[in-house]
């Protein structure tokens, strides 16, 4: 018997697939992340899990995505050996039209963010594609499908080593993760690949992390195998490193740690490591010959009730037309603020591009000078938006930049997502600035607070363009102050040291 898939069911399943992956978080990270959330004692970082968790339920309710980064799509096909597929096209172009579709969806359209030509040009393909795929023929009548979306944020986190066999995992990722800052948005999941060769490790990697969450069940029942204890001991000892949400210190860094192993050579020990970030997206679905796959959504009522509001009595609200240097001097690492009035965007192409007209003695289109930027690219509005999701890129990416724009263009201070390096924080240092912080996974949440936007340069470079926003109350938290002194470094030593306290007086005498 031989079962029929024909090119429409799969393009139609492929697209409704990365629609419904855009706007609705699987229901296990959420309860995890409400449990996670509620036990929390860093206010900061509370208040950023209580973004994504409101972000979250805005979302499903209106169907827009929870990240303004959508994501490089992952497919990953497992073909029964007795499927045929009714098409001259292959695979890869058939899941391409569904991601094309899908992002291109007049109601709900996602963020174009691939490039072709990696190495030179860096054009953006405008819908997407090409999607990443991975094919398996097995026994069987059906068509296993997951689809997931990768935030670059996260992606560019993926860590790899060869190990040698009598090296321990434990250690690699307790040294490793560290190293990852805060661009991956935690709190999230670690997914861990061990055993054959580089790429199957990395494989495994990306494939465990659509496994359910289910640590807090585990340590319920409490571990069968090895494996289990080993998940549970990396997931604790990655919690005492007290990383924290957005990098801010805290309890939790991450909510589930997935292992996935596989055989490998008796001189080896590849291991891959693939965090998923507060935007984690999937779904898994089988096509059987009946139709396309029917994605039903979850229900409202699975979502905690959390309705994050600004916090007019704790926050410090700033006024942006008028802050001045010696304002800015003020403000604290981990202070909360609330941002009003007109600022600017900008991100790694619209950055390279001002770099090129200064070297060429061009003037520029804008004024930065006592200006603030956001590091955004947002999705494109729809109906009556102003402007579609919009939260944070990872502003380590332009640290390159920063010496420049603080002190050839006068700019006072940035707005992005996880740490800046040693480069940027000194420069922010000497020039007096700032860097702060938007949560990165509240991209629909942030969008509310911006009431009008324009595109003032650069239009050509499409989400990458220069927009002037006009904000209210915007909710930010100070990263890096005018000293120079970085939330990222005291937050979370602060909160390995309360930790590793709690863990000396629980212990046996």
């Amino acid at each position: 018997m031989t079962t029929l898939i024909t090119e429409d069911h799969l393009i139609q399943s492929i697209r409704d697939a990365v629609q419904y992956i855009s706007i609705y978080h699987p229901l296990d990270f959420i309860q995890h992340l409400a449990q996670a959330h509620a036990l929390e004692e860093n206010p900061a970082a509370r208040d950023a899990m209580a973004q994504i968790l409101t972000n979250s339920r805005l979302c499903a309710e209106g169907h827009r995505p929870i990240c303004q980064d959508t994501g490089i799509v992952n497919v990953f096909m497992r073909v029964g050996m007795g499927v045929r597929f009714d098409t001259a096209r292959s695979l890869q172009a058939l899941c391409d039209e569904g991601v094309r579709q899908g992002y291109l969806d007049a109601d709900n359209p996602l963020r174009a963010s691939m490039v072709a030509d990696p190495l030179f040009d860096r054009r953006n393909t405008g819908d997407n594609t090409p999607c990443v795929l991975h094919v398996e023929l097995v026994p069987g009548q059906t068509v296993d499908i997951e689809v997931a979306a990768k935030g670059g944020g996260s992606e560019n986190k993926a860590q790899f080593a060869m190990l040698n066999p009598n090296q321990s995992l434990e250690e690699w990722v307790l040294q490793t993760v560290p190293t990852m800052g805060a661009g991956w948005c935690p709190p999230g999941m670690l997914g861990i690949g061990v055993g054959g060769t580089a790429e199957k490790a990395m494989l495994l990697a990306k494939q465990v992390l659509m496994e359910p969450i289910d640590m807090a069940q585990l340590r319920a029942r409490g571990p069968q195998t090895a494996l289990e204890a080993l998940r549970i001991d990396l997931c604790d000892k990655v919690n005492a490193l007290g990383i924290g949400a957005q990098g801010l210190g805290g309890l939790s860094t991450v909510l589930d740690v997935k292992i996935r192993t596989y055989p490998t050579h008796a001189a080896s020990k590849p291991v891959a490591m693939i965090p998923n970030c507060a935007a984690t997206r999937h779904v898994r679905f089988v096509l059987d010959g009946t139709g396309p796959a029917e994605l039903d959504p979850p229900s409202l009522s699975e979502w905690p009730d959390m309705h994050w509001a600004p916090d007019f009595k704790s926050a410090r609200r700033v006024d942006l037309d008028t802050l001045t240097r010696a304002q800015l001097a003020s403000w604290k690492p981990g202070e909360r603020l609330l941002l009003s009035g007109r600022m600017l965007t900008g991100r790694d192409a619209a950055h390279q591009r001002i770099h090129d007209m200064l070297a060429r003695g061009e003037s520029l289109p804008v004024d930065f000078r006592n200006r603030v930027i956001y590091y955004v690219g947002p999705v494109k509005a729809v109906h009556d938006e102003v402007v579609g999701p919009a939260g944070p890129t990872t502003a380590t990416r332009m640290d390159v930049y920063t010496d420049m724009m603080l002190g050839e263009l006068g700019l006072l201070a940035m707005v992005g997502k996880a740490e800046r390096g040693a480069r940027a924080t000194e420069s922010i240092r000497r020039h007096q600035a700032a860097y702060l912080i938007a949560v990165g996974g509240a991209a629909y949440l942030v969008s509310k607070a911006i009431r009008s936007a324009r595109v003032v340069a650069f239009e050509d470079l499409g989400m990458e363009a220069i927009h002037e926003f006009e904000v209210r109350d915007m909710p930010v938290t100070v990263a890096v102050d005018a000293r120079g002194e970085s939330v990222h470094r005291s937050g979370p030593r602060e909160w390995q040291r309360r930790i590793a306290a709690r863990t000396r007086v629980r212990a046996p005498s």
